[in-house]
């Protein structure tokens, strides 16, 4: 079934319901079926784009108007009750939302739980591994999140585990360095599959053998790879992961995705909360409880159903474009930057082959850049940013950047008023 954009619009509203729908609109066929997605047509699907350029989907990617209309029908049911084609978030969607999910990363509907942020995830994994209890090693590495490097570093403050924080090497993890970090007494390795630093795609099946050798497991932080990289956390070797929806998947704030294979659910993590989302309804018996299978035993009480809403849409959005196309689509802007950005004084901490769609540069100085950005946009368009690195001896440098990360919306003409800003 070929929908144009107006009509996918109408689908999301409720009015009629079809599992993998897209841009099609005003494309000759034949030119249509053999380029791909019409990107054209993306780009008007964001409004933002309308008003002024966006190229910084690594700190929050803006909804398009197929999320706009699925959550305005849900706040209309809120608000109106339901008819004329307002519906709550029901069970049927949240069902297809982990199946979305699950078949963008390879894995099962059963693997999935809803959680409300990425650190949420990753918490429900420490927790349930019991790790502050039962000890060990954790192995991270420069290139993580803060809010990760925060959580361990605040357990090992507290004597609850050894931490062992593998340097960056010119932007990059060196595998024989995570190798050497990991041993017998590891229980977790966790990374950010992509960096947020710098957009690095960490080689995590040669990190996983070396965990699963050595009897550990592997945690992924994928909020910056889902929707934007392909992902199969089965032949990458990853346990555990998890994402917020408001970057790459063009969802929320308040909604996101646990993975948790399924051999681990209860026997190596374990529940560590307890909630109505557990149970298959709130009107048993006070002492007999019928659990839900799979992950569902990670979730707890109720989520945000219009951040929900909205990722529902911005899935059926995204699998009907397809990652490799949207990968396709970004790379040659990535690529341009690569090329020109360093002759105007920017040097590129981003590896040159590396397949995502973040680039950071070294940014010498930042008044001065912010000053040209203002002048050009007038607000914020691009991320600066200020990253530190401690050392095993403590010194701490501070590295001044600008993250750049463009999307399905952008195109050449948005990377040429970026760099004529910057010359």
């Amino acid at each position: 079934m070929t929908l144009s954009r107006r009509e996918f619009v109408k689908t999301t509203a409720g009015v009629v319901s079809v599992a993998s729908v897209g841009p099609t609109a005003a494309r000759p066929a034949a030119a249509a079926l053999a380029s791909g997605p019409d990107f054209n047509s993306v780009r008007a699907d964001f409004p933002w784009l309308k008003r002024k350029v966006w190229l910084s989907a690594a700190d929050y990617h803006p909804i398009g108007i197929h999320s706009l209309r699925a959550v305005e029908n849900y706040n209309a049911w809120r608000a109106n009750g339901p008819g004329n084609g307002r519906s709550n978030f029901t069970n049927q969607q949240q069902n297809e939302t982990k199946e979305l999910f699950a078949k963008l990363v390879n894995a099962k509907p059963s693997e999935i739980a809803f959680v409300g942020s990425t650190t949420d995830a990753e918490n429900l994994v420490v927790s349930g591994m019991d790790i502050p209890r039962k000890g060990g090693n954790v192995v991270i590495d420069d290139l993580h999140y803060q809010a990760s490097k925060y959580m361990y570093r605040m357990l090992e403050k507290d004597g609850k585990i050894e931490l062992r924080i593998v340097p960056q090497r010119d932007w990059k993890i060196d595998v024989d360095e995570m190798d050497r970090a990991v041993d017998r007494n590891t229980r977790l390795v966790s990374l950010a599959l992509v960096s947020n630093i710098n957009g690095y795609l960490h080689n995590v099946k040669a990190t996983s053998d070396i965990a699963h050798a050595r009897g550990a497991y592997v945690y992924a932080d994928i909020i910056q790879a889902a929707g934007a990289v392909p992902i199969d956390v089965r032949a990458m070797g990853i346990d555990c992961a998890g994402c917020g929806a408001y970057k790459w998947l063009m969802g929320d704030f308040g909604f996101g995705f646990l993975y948790v294979r399924e051999n681990l659910q209860g026997a190596i993590v374990e529940r560590s909360r307890w909630g109505v989302r557990q149970y298959s309804s709130a009107y048993q018996s006070d002492s007999q409880f019928e659990l839900r299978p799979g992950a569902s035993m990670f979730e707890s009480g109720s989520f945000a159903y219009g951040p929900g809403v909205c990722t529902h849409a911005a899935l059926k959005y995204i699998t009907s474009l397809g990652v490799d196309n949207i990968r396709a689509h970004v790379k040659p802007l990535t690529d341009r930057l690569q090329k020109e950005l360093p002759p105007l004084g920017y040097a590129a901490i981003t590896p040159k082959d590396n397949p995502t769609p973040i680039v950071s540069f070294l940014n010498p100085d930042p008044e001065k850049t912010q000053a040209k950005l203002d002048k050009a946009f007038g607000e914020y368009v691009v991320a600066p940013r200020r990253w530190e690195f401690t050392d095993r001896a403590g010194k701490v440098t501070i590295v001044q950047g600008l993250r750049i990360s463009p999307s399905v919306y952008n195109n050449q003409e948005d990377i040429d008023a970026l760099l004529n800003a910057l010359k």
